[in-house]
């Protein structure tokens, strides 16, 4: 896997079987604008190819995680057309993010708005600096939501309160978004990075294709009956009974000790 240059407006770097993706426009509190959309959807397109990867860790350089799309790249141009191939770069790295079998961890500091925040919310696990702010903002500029809103928030906070916070373009704290499941875990600011690449690491250790049948199960459980969720919780098993992973941790349960996962 390659390592950008400082200068990209995305980095995507390797810490071990972590890949490190990392919105990297800190004098501009990391806008989405098009190339920065465009470096993200070929990092996540990189990542989709490289079964090496066990974990992934989307993070934001300096201050701020993300304060959402380029605004005034709308404003002077054609507001719909600049609009529309974000949004396409967007959800496409979104699919992929959610495709990965590596879990993907954010960690979240400064203002999260936006796009960004829909971004930060197709995360599997999230981890937010003590000091972090969370606001969707789109109703505040006459637009709805887009990169996954609508889909994970409600899932996460219920569908009153991911209205509520919507409509009235609620701003949530740090404390707030853990009281609400938003996020998993407050940290000290200046441990943010470091505790969520830890988290990391954990992850990168574990049974890599298991992760990958639990995130689609709990992910696309709300499409099934109870009948057809049973089915493919059945299936899902089966396939990973085959995988050396859960040999490996069969026998590690049998002979008491910790086990070696492959991620195979």
């Amino acid at each position: 896997m390659s390592s950008e240059l400082s200068s990209s407006p995305v980095r995507l770097q390797r810490d071990g079987a972590v890949a490190v993706l990392e919105l990297n426009r800190p004098q501009a509190l990391n806008v989405v604008d098009l190339p920065t959309a465009r470096a993200f959807l070929a990092a996540c397109r990189e990542l989709s190819g490289d079964a090496s990867v066990r974990a992934v860790l989307l993070c934001g350089a300096g201050r701020s995680f993300g304060v959402g799309g380029d605004l005034r790249a709308m404003a002077e141009g054609d507001a719909a057309q600049v609009a529309g191939e974000l949004i396409a770069a967007l959800h496409e790295s979104v699919q992929r993010l959610a495709a990965l079998d590596a879990p993907v961890v954010a960690a979240l500091q400064g203002v999260v708005a936006g796009g960004s925040w829909s971004l930060a919310l197709a995360a599997d696990l999230a981890l937010a600096a003590d000091d972090a702010v969370f606001t969707l903002a789109y109703a505040q500029i006459g637009a709805s939501c887009d990169v996954n809103a609508s889909w994970a928030l409600p899932r996460i906070v219920g569908l009153r309160r991911a209205l509520q916070i919507a409509l009235l373009g609620e701003r949530l704290d740090a404390a707030q978004a853990l009281e609400l499941g938003v996020v998993n875990r407050l940290v000290p600011a200046a441990q943010l990075r470091e505790q969520a690449l830890a988290v990391a690491r954990q992850l990168a250790e574990g049974p890599t294709l298991a992760y990958g049948r639990l995130k689609r199960l709990m992910r696309e459980s709300f499409e099934h009956s109870l009948g057809g969720q049973l089915e493919r919780e059945r299936q899902a098993f089966l396939q990973g009974a085959r995988t050396q992973d859960f040999q490996q941790g069969v026998a590690a349960f049998l002979n008491k000790r910790a086990p070696r996962f492959e991620g195979r």
